[in-house]
């Protein structure tokens, strides 16, 4: 089985991703956000597919605005749905508006999308699954594991001996606090 540190590095479009952002803390809910919208629409496609319309999301998601998202009505969902640059898909649009309303109720209750996450983690990944399954809409294990590994809050992005995993060790994520 190959690895993702050894498939990504020297890749146009997963090298980046890899050595710069998959595994490293994020806290910010503009942050979390767009890696939970990237990581329902990745669902049932590559991930090299979701990279190279990840820009195509920024702009069809108002840069990834929580506010801005939870309050799109059916004109924004017909235009999203109608969006080549990024994955029509009705399921996967409708969550992606759900969950900013959500992430906003968690925001009222815990500060921000980060501090609702801090305030259940250390969490297996099987009881994270049930908690984004009660929490969230189109979050199934494989969405909510990568979802949570490239965060910061699960481990296993990279490789030990991946010279990106000490860069992450440093910052000292989620997982190793556990």
């Amino acid at each position: 089985m190959s690895h993702y540190c050894d498939l990504a590095p020297g890749h146009p479009w997963h090298g980046p991703y890899h050595d710069d952002e998959y595994g490293f803390p994020v806290a910010g809910d503009t942050a979390l956000f767009e890696r939970l919208v990237l990581e329902i629409n990745q669902a049932g496609l590559s991930w090299l597919t979701v990279l190279k319309k990840r820009e195509a999301f920024r702009r069809a998601f108002d840069g990834f605005d929580v506010d801005r998202v939870a309050a799109f009505g059916e004109a924004d969902r017909a235009r999203l749905l109608g969006d080549a640059g990024i994955i029509r898909n009705r399921l996967k649009v409708a969550a992606v508006i759900h969950n900013a309303g959500v992430i906003q109720a968690l925001r009222d209750a815990h500060g921000s999308f980060a501090g609702w996450l801090d305030h259940h983690h250390p969490m297996t990944k099987d009881e994270w699954v049930k908690l984004f399954r009660r929490t969230f809409r189109f979050t199934g294990p494989e969405i909510v594991g990568e979802f949570l590994m490239s965060t910061g809050y699960l481990p296993g992005a990279h490789r030990e001996d991946c010279p990106v995993h000490q860069r992450i060790l440093a910052l000292g994520p989620a997982w190793q606090k556990a």
